[in-house]
C-alpha cells in the first residue's frame, strides 16, 4: 500500500468510473440525432417523441460523466506532478483544447437541444442536436489525442536547462496515425455502448409489452448504427494491433502470453487452443511476420537500462556542473545526447520491470474480443428479426439483447484496462517510468482520496442508474399514432 500503489488505484478507479459514462454519450449522441433526422425528413411525430426520450437518457448520462472526467484530469496536478512537470508542455496543450473548444461546444449546444424544442426552428434544433454529438466526439478526440502521446511520444525536444520535454511539432502530436487510430477505435466502441443500450432498453420495452411501436424503431436505428460502430471497431483494431506490434511490442507479447519470439506465431483464443500464424498474420500482415517474446524483449531490455543509466548519470553530472565547471559540464551532456533515447531506462532496477502484468493482460484482451463479437452478433439478429418483423416473437433473443448490455460495458472496460496495463512499467511509454511520476504526497493522504471517490463515483453511479430506471420504466408512449 505503498504511494505508488495507491496513486495508480485511484487513477485507475476513476477511469473506470469514468468510461462507463463516456461511450454511453458517445453512441447516444449519434442515435438521438440520426433519430431527430428522421423526424425532420419525414415530419413524423412519432420519431420526434423517440428522439426526445433518448435524449433525455444522454442529457442524464453527460451530467454525471462530465464530474468524473473533471476529476480525472485534476488527479495529473494532485498525484502526478513528477509527470505534469516533465512533459506538461505537450500533454497539456490537448486537455485545454477539449476544455476551451470541446466543453464549450457541449455546453452551448446541449442547451438548445433540450430546451429549444418549442423555441427554434426544426432544422436549428437538428443542428443544436448534431452539434452537441458532435461536441462529445470532439470532446474525446482531443483526450485521446493525449492518450495516444503516452503510448507513442512525438513532436517534442527534452530541455536538458528546465528538466522538460517541450513540444516541437504541434500537427505531429495532434495528428499522429497513432492518435487517429486510436479514436477510431474509442468512438466506434462508444458507438456500440449506445446502440446496445437503445437495443437493451427497446427488448425490455417489448418484453414487457410496453411501447412497443417505438421499441421497434428503435432497434432498427439503433442496430444499424452499432453495425456501423462494430466495423469501424474491426477497422481500427487491426491497424491499432500492428501498431502495437511496432511501438510497443511488450504489450502485444503479454496480451499473447507469448514468451518467446517467433517468424510463425499463433494467435491464442483460449490456452491450449491456437491458429497457426495467425498472431504473425493481424501483427505485421504477414504470415511468417516476426512477433517479439517476453523473454526476447527482456534481454533487449538490459542493453537499454544499461545505456539509460549512462543517459541518467551524465545528466545528473551535466546539472551539477553545468554552473561550475563548463568542461565537464559539456562532456557530460554529449554523453547524454548519445544515449538519451534511453534516459527513462535508467530509473528501472531490472528487466523484470518492463513486463505488464501478463495474465491480466492475456484475459482483458479475449473478454474484449469475446464480449465485442457476441454484441456484433446481437447488431445482426436485432436488424434482421426487426426488418421482418418478428421481434415481439422470439422472448429469448429479447433476453439476449438485455444481457449483451453488460457484455459491451465488460468489452469497452477491458479494452481500456489492457491498453493501459499493457504499457506499465511507463507513465510514457519508454520516456518515464510510472514511478518517476509520482507527486511527493503521503501513502496516507491518497488513500483517504481513493476512498473519497469510491465513494462518491458509487454514489454517482448509483443515482444515475435509478433515475434511468424510473425514466424508462415511467414512459409511455402508446397513445402516440405511429405511423409506418
Amino acid at each position: 500500500m505503498d504511494v505508488l500503489f495507491l496513486s495508480r488505484l485511484q487513477f485507475a478507479l476513476t477511469a473506470c468510473y469514468h468510461w462507463l459514462f463516456v461511450p454511453l454519450t458517445l453512441g447516444l449522441g449519434v442515435v438521438m440525432s440520426v433519430m431527430e433526422t428522421i423526424y425532420v425528413v419525414k415530419g413524423d411525430e412519432a420519431w420526434r417523441r423517440i428522439a426526445r426520450f433518448w435524449q433525455k437518457l444522454f442529457g442524464i448520462n453527460f451530467a454525471v460523466g462530465v464530474a468524473t472526467g473533471i476529476i480525472l484530469e485534476f488527479e495529473f496536478g494532485t498525484n502526478w506532478s513528477n509527470y505534469s512537470w516533465f512533459v506538461g508542455d505537450i500533454f497539456g496543450a490537448p486537455l485545454a483544447i477539449e476544455g476551451i473548444l470541446a466543453f464549450f461546444m457541449e455546453a452551448t449546444f446541449i442547451a438548445i437541444m433540450f430546451f429549444g424544442w418549442e423555441k427554434v426552428s426544426k432544422r436549428t434544433h437538428l443542428a443544436a442536436t448534431w452539434l452537441t454529438a458532435l461536441g462529445t466526439m470532439i470532446s474525446a478526440w482531443w483526450i485521446l489525442v493525449a492518450n495516444a502521446w503516452m503510448q507513442h511520444p512525438v513532436g517534442m525536444d527534452f530541455n536538458t536547462d528546465t528538466v522538460r520535454n517541450e513540444m516541437m511539432d504541434f500537427f505531429a502530436v495532434a495528428f499522429q496515425p497513432a492518435a487517429v487510430i486510436k479514436f477510431t477505435h474509442s468512438v466506434a466502441s462508444g458507438w456500440m455502448t449506445g446502440a446496445m443500450f437503445v437495443v437493451a432498453v427497446s427488448a425490455w420495452f417489448l418484453w414487457k409489452k410496453r411501447n412497443e411501436e417505438m421499441a421497434k424503431k428503435s432497434i432498427l436505428v439503433a442496430s444499424i448504427v452499432g453495425l456501423v460502430g462494430t466495423l469501424l471497431c474491426m477497422f481500427a483494431g487491426d491497424k491499432h494491433g500492428v501498431d502495437i506490434a511496432k511501438h510497443q511490442p511488450m504489450k502485444l507479447a503479454a496480451a499473447e502470453g507469448l514468451m518467446q519470439g517467433s517468424n510463425e506465431a499463433p494467435f491464442s483464443i483460449v490456452p491450449g487452443i491456437e491458429v497457426p500464424h495467425m498472431l504473425s498474420f493481424l501483427a505485421t500482415h504477414d504470415w511468417n511476420g516476426y512477433v517479439w517474446g517476453v523473454e526476447d524483449l527482456k534481454q533487449v531490455g538490459e542493453e537499454q537500462i544499461a545505456e539509460g543509466k549512462v543517459a541518467l548519470e551524465a545528466f545528473r553530472t551535466y546539472r551539477e556542473h553545468r554552473d561550475t565547471n563548463d568542461s565537464i559540464a559539456q562532456q557530460a551532456l554529449a554523453t547524454f545526447q548519445q544515449h538519451k533515447a534511453y534516459f527513462g531506462y535508467g530509473y528501472l532496477d531490472s528487466t523484470e520491470e518492463l513486463v505488464p502484468n501478463v495474465p491480466l493482460c492475456y484475459w482483458c484482451f479475449r473478454l474484449m474480443i469475446g464480449c465485442g463479437c457476441l454484441v456484433a452478433l446481437c447488431f445482426v439478429l436485432a436488424l434482421f428479426f426487426g426488418y421482418k418483423g418478428w421481434l415481439p416473437r422470439y422472448r429469448w433473443f429479447l433476453l439476449l439483447c438485455m444481457l449483451c448490455l453488460p457484455a459491451v460495458y465488460v468489452a469497452g472496460q477491458c479494452g481500456w484496462i489492457f491498453t493501459e496495463v499493457g504499457r506499465q512499467p511507463w507513465a510514457i511509454q519508454g520516456l518515464l517510468p510510472v514511478k518517476a511520476a509520482l507527486s511527493s504526497v503521503s501513502a496516507g493522504s491518497v488513500l483517504t482520496t481513493v476512498i473519497l471517490f469510491a465513494t462518491l463515483f458509487t454514489a454517482l453511479l448509483i443515482a444515475e442508474v435509478r433515475i434511468m430506471l424510473k425514466a424508462i420504466q415511467q414512459h409511455k408512449d402508446e397513445d402516440l399514432v405511429v405511423s409506418d
